[in-house]
């Protein structure tokens, strides 16, 4: 045996690679080495003569994780890993199918549709079936199968209560029937597929039992039930599971991961051989210090506390803005001097808890000239529901636009199809007008688009930026469309940061300036929009959700917005378990970090256009007052969030609730006392301070 293979890992790390042909847990905090674990646990199994490469299966959430344990797998050994069963779920299900094709019920060539191509064969399926796809709409329809898919039911097995979910079974079959007859397959039944397959096969099922004897999953807190019992499937009675995972860090709830696979396969497979990973090897002790004492609120956990020995390093920075603005000018000038001190600037990530927020601090990196790229996911200005706004407004100000005409012609849906389109574009090309002018002479399925946009310049007309833009989204259709879209509150929450900064922009807007308002705001949002292609390849700023940063690290870390109702977000505290999981995602947020962290949150922000006052997030106080080092003498490190400042009034109000009055505007309430007639509540208000106001008097609005 190759002792090198182990010189570099610690005792725990090397109990764990060295473990004994049984199932064991590997609890493996932030930092701790759990890639490096997984890939010298297999490579030491396979050197040790314990299984054959033939005889692993380790599976992994993304086929870059797989890529880099083949790779390292690759150097450690010095045999070939071809044959090797290393992937993803999904990845693994398509192998299983493509060699057992024909006992999976499919045809050897099966195509996989992606997502795009699903609610598409969904949309030929309800216009064949002559659905109302206003009652049914398309994407609600593609939700309903992938979520049962994912949960293990196929159509007959849907609980179905009321007319309108049997409907949705009976469309579900359906479908099924036209992806078999087509000789096709969705994403999710892959897994749902395989499942059955080895279900069903009791000799198939023991061959890969025998076949498998070690096998290996990585980031186990992601699973899903289904997940779960795919890999209970390939576990025979002699097969040794070996689980690497944090329950700290589990955040994908909203994607049906489930934390209680843990607990379940400690006592299925596990049966107390648990072995804690929790010497970091990314950041100081003031950051470790902050993520552990704030992970030991949650409850339901299995329990670590992670540990280092590189020293407490520089304290967590601490600031507070007078509003998101000044937040962010703050982030822009700290990144400033640090990159003159010669800090890269793609070793800087700025996180946020919604989507919607990067807007403010893309502004302010655009404006202070700093390159940046949002990872994960697209610019604020790239983004499919503000370029649809921002077509309707270049439809209101240049009708002419044949571009944006064509982007939102038929979005939302209104029955204008390819055919009604050529049509158009013909008549346009044949009369030399824009297919605008055609459209008003159009007889037919355009009319009422041309209504609708008539409609909406008349709507507008002497209205402010900001108000005029928030008409257009509700009237346009779109804020009801995306309301009715599965993750469609993302995209709203993207609108309303639109209509904020059309808000600011006619604020800072000289009053002189010879364009119109609306055209003033197009041009910018053009130009913020295509400023970055220049910036390819160059060192720059990381912006990014809190979700997608988990697995990254880096040197500096800003986390900004850091207030009740935005992170935590409001909607946690109305769902089971949903303070935790919001928890959780701080916690990874942490320990993003490296060397250096910041703290960020603001008194005020702008919200749908209208200023919101704001409370400290619970989370701040949640921290180690000796670990935070706060920036302005204004911060002071948060109140307790004790049992009295969390309760409610006989009104049912709560502090950190937001509330309007008559005289005084926006505010958000701070604290409260008394019974009956003398009940008073503070509120802070944006513009008037903190007032004490008589609650019988009060008529506060929420």
């Amino acid at each position: 045996m190759n002792d090198t293979l182990l010189d570099t890992l610690n005792p725990e790390q090397r109990r764990a690679v060295t473990l004994p042909d049984a199932s064991a847990l590997i609890l493996a905090g932030a930092g701790s080495g759990k890639t490096r674990v997984l890939t010298t646990r297999i490579a030491w199994l396979i050197q040790q003569g314990r299984v054959s490469p033939l005889g692993v299966l380790a599976v992994t959430f993304t086929n870059k994780a797989a890529k880099e344990m083949l790779a390292r797998l690759a150097a450690l050994l010095p045999i070939s890993t071809r044959g090797m069963w290393v992937g993803t779920f999904h990845g693994l299900s398509n192998r299983l199918l493509r060699t057992h094709w024909r006992e999976a019920g499919l045809p050897q060539s099966f195509q996989i549709l992606d997502h795009q191509d699903q609610l598409a064969a969904v949309k030929r399926l309800l216009k064949a079936l002559n659905v109302d796809t206003e009652k049914y709409e398309p994407r609600k329809v593609q939700w309903f199968i992938n979520a049962n898919k994912e949960a293990g039911l196929r159509a007959h097995r849907v609980e179905a209560f009321d007319p309108h979910t049997r409907r949705l079974a009976e469309l579900y079959a359906a479908y099924d029937v036209q992806c078999q007859r087509e000789g096709v397959a969705d994403f999710p039944e892959l897994l749902l597929r395989a499942y059955e397959l080895l279900e069903r096969n009791e000799l198939l099922r023991q061959h890969y039992q025998e076949r498998f004897r070690h096998i290996l999953v990585d980031e186990f807190q992601d699973t899903n039930a289904l997940q779960y019992r795919w890999l209970r499937l390939f576990a025979g009675p002699q097969a040794a599971l070996f689980a690497v995972g944090d329950d700290d860090q589990s955040i994908y709830a909203f994607r049906g991961a489930n934390t209680g696979n843990m607990a379940e396969f400690e006592r299925d497979y596990a049966q107390g051989r648990v072995i804690k990973l929790e010497r970091n090897y990314r950041s100081h002790g003031h950051i470790l210090d902050a993520a552990n004492a704030l992970i030991a609120r949650n409850t339901r956990r299995l329990g670590k506390n992670l540990w280092t020995e590189d020293g407490k390093g520089e304290r967590l920075r601490l600031f507070q803005g007078y509003n998101d603005q000044e937040e962010a000018a703050f982030v822009m000038d700290e990144i400033r001097q640090l990159e003159r001190a010669g800090a890269s600037l793609a070793d800087m990530a700025v996180l946020y808890r919604s989507n919607a927020q990067s807007r403010v601090l893309e502004h302010a990196l655009f404006s202070a000239g700093l390159p940046y790229r949002v990872y994960g996911g697209l610019r604020f200005f790239e983004r499919q529901e503000i370029k649809h706004a921002l077509a309707y407004l270049r439809m209101l100000t240049h009708p002419d636009d044949d571009g944006a005409l064509l982007r939102v012609v038929n979005f939302p849906a209104r029955g204008i199809g390819a055919r009604t389109l050529e049509g158009l574009q013909e008549r346009a090309r044949a009369a030399g007008t824009s297919l605008w002018q055609a459209a008003c002479t159009a007889p037919g399925k355009l009319a009422p688009f041309v209504r609708l946009i008539e409609d909406l310049k008349r709507a507008i007309d002497g209205l402010p930026l900001a108000e005029a833009l928030a008409q257009v989204i509700a009237l346009s259709g779109l804020e009801a469309f995306y309301k009715g879209e599965r993750e469609g509150a993302e995209r709203l929450e993207n609108l309303g940061e639109l209509v904020n900064a059309a808000a600011l922009f006619e604020q800072e807007r000289e009053e002189t300036e010879a364009e119109g308002p609306l055209d003033a705001f197009l041009a910018h949002a053009a130009l913020e929009a295509g400023e970055h292609q220049a910036e390819a390849g160059r060192d720059a700023v990381q912006l990014m959700t809190v979700h997608a940063a988990k697995g990254l690290e880096f040197h500096t870390v800003f986390i900004t917005g850091l207030e009740e109702g935005l992170f935590p977000h409001e909607q946690s505290f109305a769902e089971n378990d949903g303070l935790e999981e919001e928890r959780r995602l701080m916690y990874v947020a942490l320990t993003r970090a490296r060397r250096r962290l910041y703290l960020t949150f603001a008194q005020s922000r702008l919200l749908h256009g209208q200023t919101r006052c704001g409370m400290a997030s619970r989370f701040l106080d949640e921290l180690p007052p000796g670990a935070l080092l706060p920036l302005n003498r204004s911060v002071p490190v948060p109140a307790p969030y004790g049992a009295a400042a969390l309760a409610k009034s006989e009104a049912g109000l709560q502090v950190g609730q937001s509330v309007r009055h008559a005289k005084f505007g926006a505010g958000v309430i701070v604290d409260f006392e008394g019974r009956g007639g003398d009940a008073r509540v503070q509120v802070k208000f944006g513009q008037a301070g903190t007032k004490w106001l008589v609650l019988q008097y009060a008529n506060l609005q929420h």
